[in-house]
């Protein structure tokens, strides 16, 4: 067998992450020690073909700067300092983003992440990461797997956030071995000529075992159009309902040029779920079902537990809310509270309530649908959750939104 796992980089190769990775990396930044008063700085930065700039944030770091005094400035300063040296020397082909986290302080942190897929530019400081692109990631590009079919061979790719994390390939004995059965060198002397049922057989026994051992949901079938329909029909349903799409390719292409002309049609797939996600949840709320939309709503039902799947439009912009240092309640109202409603406790902080929410659904490991565009989605408020069970709380209306007046404090800057 030949494989190749993308978790151990290779000379000046970037480090390929896979979703498990990216996961785990998501819970470190939403369990960090928050009691340090030093601000976090979050960073996403898209890179060119040239790399990156030296400095991509420089207007916008005088803009913040103003904010600050002189102590914070300090506590500013030395985290972007690091952020711009991880991007001046750490950055490695064929990264596309960039997201670096920093803190100085009391509790130093930095953690820097490459992605062969874009990221939005963006900069922000405040108490807490900002997690929302990376959780819009991991929703946008998790994870599939290709078949690309030959009448001599199979191959087959993993691809974890736009990049090839495996590649398997059926023409050697040592696969055989690693799943229990043998290829004998006369076996694989009739390929050619037989073109026959046994070898897509085991093409497809093959794909299975390794699509249930990676818990993959999504299949895209490439290679010669012959071989594909022959696979196609002849796989069983438990694989044909993963089956995304059906597309032509060389079996000696090169392999970016596959995961480009599949990762538009997983993208566009994820797409679509989005759009269904919205169609189940409007419909839930037609028929007084197990939903919640708009901001007030759906954040009762995530600080509750009572959400199984957050889903939230793009362009969803609800302002901030006030969250309490001391138990994390969150209130969506336009005016700082006199005190938290569930402890008493009067130490109350502005926060970014788009990710607050975000954060209130990794912490329980919800899934989460991003959706580039919905009227209806929009129309209820630009969030809404699917509910695991009923509550007898009326659910509020969208016209409830908190307001989207900005926020003076240092926490509400963003590029």
């Amino acid at each position: 067998m030949r494989t190749t796992n993308s978790t151990q980089p290779t000379g000046a190769v970037m480090h390929a992450m896979d979703v498990a990775e990216l996961r785990a990396h998501i819970r470190t930044l939403i369990t960090l020690d928050e009691e340090d008063d030093a601000p976090l700085v979050t960073s996403y930065v898209p890179i060119g073909r040239h790399g990156a700039q030296p400095n991509p944030f420089e207007g916008r770091v005088r803009e913040i700067r103003k904010l600050l005094t002189d102590r914070e400035r300090a506590l500013f300063d030395e985290p972007f300092d690091l952020i711009l040296e991880f991007l001046a020397r750490e950055v490695r082909f064929p990264t596309r983003g960039v997201a670096a986290f920093a803190r100085a302080g009391k509790r130093p942190f930095f953690l820097g992440l490459q992605f062969q897929v874009p990221v939005p530019e963006r900069l922000s400081v405040g108490p807490c990461p900002d997690i929302y692109h990376l959780v819009e990631l991991k929703d946008t590009y998790h994870r599939y797997v290709v078949l690309i079919s030959t009448a001599e061979s199979a191959r087959i790719l993993e691809v974890n956030l736009g990049a090839v994390t495996r590649e398997v390939w059926t023409e050697r004995p040592e696969l055989r071995e690693r799943v229990g059965r043998e290829w004998t060198h006369e076996h694989y002397q009739d390929h050619r000529r037989q073109r026959g049922e046994r070898f897509v057989k085991e093409k497809i026994e093959l794909l299975e075992r390794l699509m249930a051992a990676g818990g993959h949901s999504h299949l895209i079938l490439a290679g010669n159009p012959r071989m594909t329909a022959h696979i196609r029909k002849n796989l069983p349903k438990r694989l044909l309902d993963k089956l995304v799409d059906v597309l032509p390719a060389s079996g000696n292409a090169p392999v970016e040029d596959i995961v480009a002309s599949t990762l538009s049609t997983f993208i566009e797939r994820e797409r679509q779920e989005s759009i269904d996600a919205v169609t189940h949840l409007a419909g839930a709320i037609k028929r007084g079902g197990l939903a919640a939309a708009g901001t007030s709503a759906s954040l009762a039902a995530l600080q509750r537990g009572q959400a199984d799947v957050l889903v939230m439009a793009k362009p969803y912009a609800p302002g901030h809310a006030w969250s309490c240092r001391q138990c994390g309640w969150v209130d969506a109202t336009t005016s700082c509270p006199d005190s938290c409603v569930v402890c008493g406790a009067t130490d109350l902080r502005t926060e970014n309530l788009r990710e607050i929410m975000v954060r209130l659904a990794e912490r329980q490991s919800l899934e989460v649908e991003m959706v580039e565009h919905s009227d209806v989605l929009m129309a209820l408020g630009g969030v809404g959750c699917l509910l695991r069970y009923a509550t007898s709380e009326p659910s509020d209306e969208p016209s409830d939104e908190p307001s989207d007046e900005p926020s003076d404090e240092l926490g509400s800057a963003e590029s």
